[in-house]
């Protein structure tokens, strides 16, 4: 490989869809390097064209009917390509409830029983 920085775009299209991991991280500002094996977020797997399409439907809030405009399709067009893209993305949690620490932590302190504390627990991944 060059000298020269590789554009995400090629990197995508040289690995054809394939699935790779990235071995090694250099910040740029510092010359630091970090090694390892670093899975990409899930908008980085997908196809250049879909992360184009996430792209456009950011910045367009959401809306498809300024979707329908951009890309010249109709709207159960747009609603089919983000079904499917939806499919190839796992759901973040954002608030993933209390820590089994935590959990634990109240049922020490007698705040909840046995019981709602192994439902708590099974509940999370």
């Amino acid at each position: 490989m060059t000298e020269q920085a590789m554009d995400w775009q090629e990197l995508t299209n040289l690995t054809r869809g394939q699935p790779f991991v990235v071995e090694r991280v250099r910040l740029a500002g510092s010359g630091i390097a970090i090694e390892g094996e670093f899975e990409l977020p899930q908008l980085a797997q997908l196809s250049v064209e879909d992360q184009i399409f996430v792209t456009a439907f950011v910045r367009c809030h959401g809306s498809i009917k300024q979707m329908e405009r951009i890309f010249g399709v109709s709207y159960p067009t747009i609603k089919s390509r983000l079904n499917r893209i939806t499919q190839m993305l796992d759901f973040v949690e954002i608030d993933p409830g209390p820590s089994r620490a935590e959990v634990i932590d109240r049922l020490r302190r007698g705040e909840i029983t046995a019981q709602q504390a192994l439902s708590e627990m099974e509940g999370r991944t």
